[in-house]
């Protein structure tokens, strides 16, 4: 596939895989990204080829930082608001994608950049990954779903302290905490983890899967019943030809074919 705005993207394996790379702003999420960002993640949704994403950075220092401060400046309250929207509109797309996306997290992953690894389905982290949220030292707070994620991550209490005091957390500490499910020693290994984890998942019932993650996303909305929702997502599979498939293999000691349908 081809570049896009400040961040390549490679489709191998039904796996793409979206590296940002804009080294001299560190990867900063600027308007112009997030929108490139929002157009990949549409096809993500409209490419049947694209079974399952990877979000990383290039190198071994920055998965990705926020928006740059002199961009922040140009702004007043009204585009302000309409800025952070879009920002949480377009990181909504993943955290609701049917498709499972994973943050490879290789270096720093700061306010909106942690942000984003925050609003992917699952996270991997390098040794030398950290994570914070500096904005309230710069007199601005987390705008693109930040404070809301981590709180349902982590509890009230914890995120709290991490914003308010803007301190790191190293990939060790988010790991006690829950934010990432591994932590590997390099680059190479972060990312052959990743793609380990996706085709895992990949070999299951894309159906399924994509009901895992309208429940769990349930879960956390209070205008929504969960328990409605995985009664409903659970009638769904009951009709699907992947289950009659599913049941088949199991029954002929094989491995399932599954078309998602």
């Amino acid at each position: 596939m081809e570049n896009l705005a400040s961040f390549d993207t490679e489709l191998a394996e039904g796996i793409l895989t979206i590296t940002l790379n804009s080294p001299e702003t560190h990867n900063s999420l600027s308007a112009a990204c997030i929108n490139a960002l929002r157009e990949v993640i549409q096809e993500v949704y409209d490419n049947s080829d694209i079974k399952s994403v990877v979000i990383t950075g290039a190198g071994e220092d920055t998965f990705a930082t926020g928006t740059a401060p002199n961009e922040i400046q140009a702004l007043n309250e009204l585009n302000g608001r309409k800025f952070a929207e879009h920002g949480q509109e377009t990181f909504a797309l993943i955290e609701n994608c049917h498709k499972p996306i994973l943050a490879a997290i290789n270096g720093a992953a700061r306010s909106g950049g942690f942000s984003l690894a925050l609003a992917c389905h699952l996270r991997i982290a390098s040794e030398n990954a950290t994570f914070s949220f500096p904005e309230v030292a710069m007199g601005i707070i987390p705008g693109f779903g930040g404070t809301q994620r981590l709180t349902h991550l982590i509890g009230k209490t914890k995120a709290l302290e991490l914003m308010m005091t803007g301190e790191e957390l190293t990939a060790a500490e988010a790991k006690v905490l829950g934010l990432v499910s591994y932590v590997a020693s390099y680059k190479e290994a972060l990312m052959k983890k990743s793609r380990a984890l996706l085709q895992k998942i990949m070999a299951h019932a894309p159906l399924a899967v994509g009901m895992l993650v309208n429940c769990t996303n349930a879960a956390y909305n209070p205008d929504e019943d969960g328990y409605q929702t995985e009664a409903n997502s659970f009638a769904h599979c009951c009709q699907t030809e992947d289950l009659k498939e599913g049941i088949a293999a199991l029954a002929e000691k094989r491995t399932p074919l599954f078309k998602g349908v």
